[in-house]
């Protein structure tokens, strides 16, 4: 069976504080900077709440166009505001656990972002997985998501009032 254990990474010029209140804000469906890739609906409590769950969807030629989707769970399991929150993928195409880490660099002016992904294929994924890149795609979906967060943290910045 076909594992993955997979870690992106970014430095966005922003405190941890921010890009938490962004990471959570996203999960709960904000839609500002995951998307075209992903989409993230709260099902139930809340993603900073340990035992509160997020449908996850992935839009494989982006949210907006018609075309395949995978769908998964999330349970968070570990939360550490502005440090780490702890998932495990319980239902749909993944099962494992995932993490998102923050820590502070330059002094709290910046902010290494890491999502560590140690997923397996479940369900109709597995045999497509044999032959699909799915870690190739996952990490350049990730990238590219944490590089327009970094953007658009930094636009907010630039705002008179440094602010969303």
């Amino acid at each position: 069976m076909k594992n993955y254990d997979l870690i992106d990474e970014a430095v966005i010029d922003a405190d941890h504080d921010t890009v938490w209140d962004s990471l959570i804000e996203e999960l709960r469906g904000a839609g500002r900077w995951w998307v075209p890739h992903n989409t993230f609906a709260p099902l139930s409590g809340s993603p900073d709440r340990v035992g509160g769950t997020v449908r996850v969807t992935v839009h494989l030629r982006g949210a907006d166009r018609t075309g395949p989707t995978l769908k998964f769970v999330s349970r968070t399991l570990v939360c550490e505001p502005g440090r780490l929150l702890g998932v495990e993928y319980v239902h749909g195409v993944f099962r494992g656990p995932s993490e998102f880490v923050l820590d502070p660099l330059d002094g709290g002016r910046r902010t290494r972002l890491g999502m560590h992904f140690r997923a397996r294929p479940h369900g109709w994924l597995k045999p497509l997985a044999r032959m699909a890149p799915i870690d190739v795609e996952h990490s350049r979906a990730t990238r590219a998501a944490f590089s327009s967060l970094a953007r658009i943290l930094s636009e907010d910045h630039a705002l008179p009032g440094g602010g969303r």
